[in-house]
Order: structure tokens, then sequence, then C-alpha cells
């Protein structure tokens, strides 16, 4: 059911996700990562940019010691995976000896996290584990341990809180459907 505190948007069929539901979801995430991370400090690695926002509540949540570095990886042209995966940002902090906690907007494929991780475990973690926003496993072509997962979702192209289509709608407080042919 849509949150009716949200003004329409014209580029918008549905809203899948309200912010109640998100933030609530994403407290369970932040309780149950500092359950398990307790009495370690954590590193979360946001892979930019859709996670940024999913990032920034999920810290806030987190009652552990934590500090952030980002990771850029591309694999998406409009609202295609064209399947190659390019790094495009390193991380700035050596991760050798480290608990990391990749951040991530959406799994679908599986294709990005799969290859983000074999990267990061040629870097001596002391541990590596993925929380993502949204995941759809019926996309999946590769099976890849997703540890936290605020939602799972259809195989429907989504935006807001985050996640875009050509750089736009990542303001949205709210993971919505897009019509056909929106944001032309």
């Amino acid at each position: 059911m849509p949150d009716r505190t949200y003004p329409a948007h014209p580029d918008i069929e549905k809203v899948l996700l309200t912010g109640p539901q998100i933030q609530a979801r994403i407290a369970e995430l932040g309780a149950q990562i500092s359950r398990d991370y307790a009495g370690r400090s954590l590193i979360m690695v946001s892979i930019l940019k859709g996670s940024v926002i999913f990032l920034g509540d999920l810290m806030r949540a987190v009652s552990v010691d934590c500090s952030v570095d980002f990771i850029g990886l591309s694999s998406y042209s409009g609202a295609k995976s064209s399947g190659v995966v390019r790094l495009t940002l390193d991380l700035r902090e050596n991760p050798e000896g480290k608990d990391i906690l990749i951040v991530e907007d959406i799994v679908d494929t599986g294709l990005t996290i799969h290859y983000l991780m074999e990267n990061l475990k040629t870097r001596g973690l002391r541990s590596l584990e993925v929380c993502t926003f949204l995941s759809k496993p019926e996309c999946r072509k590769i099976e890849v341990p997703l540890k936290y997962v605020g939602f799972d979702i259809p195989n429907e192209f989504v935006v807001g809180f985050g996640l875009d289509y050509n750089e736009k709608f990542r303001n949205l407080p709210f993971v919505g459907v897009m019509r056909p042919n929106g944001g032309k």
C-alpha cells in the first residue's frame, strides 16, 4: 500500500516500499549487525553511488564502532546490466586483517557482488560479509552469500532511496517501480 505522505511522482507507477517500512527494517538490520559484531571494529564498505543513502541510515542504526570506506563499481547502463563489472574507485584504506561489511543497494544478477568479494578476498581480510538493501533472487546468474538482506523484491526495475535511473530518482524517500518510459 503506498504511503500517502509522499507526493505522487509522474514517473513512478507504484510505491513498493514506503519510508516507514524501510526505516523499520534498517533498525532491525542495525540491531542484528550490532549483535554479530559486538566487541569488534567494523569497516562498512559502501558501493557507490546507490548504497550511500542506505549506508547513512544503517550506520546510525549500528551500535558497534564502525568506520566507512567507499568503492566504485559499474555494470549498468540505463535500466540494463551490461554483465561486465568495472572497478571505478578502489578503497582508500588497507583492509588487511579487518572485518569488512560490504553495503550494497541491490543485488540482482550477483555478478557485481561476486566480482567485489573475489577481489577483496585476495587482500587478507579478517572477515567479509554482505549487507544489501534489496535483493532480487529470481535474477541471479551467480549465487552469492548475502548475510543481511533488507528486502527481497520481485524482478521489477526500481528507483528511490539511492537507486537511480540514469542518475535520477536517488532522492525519493521510498522505493518505487518506474512507469514504462518513465524518466525520459
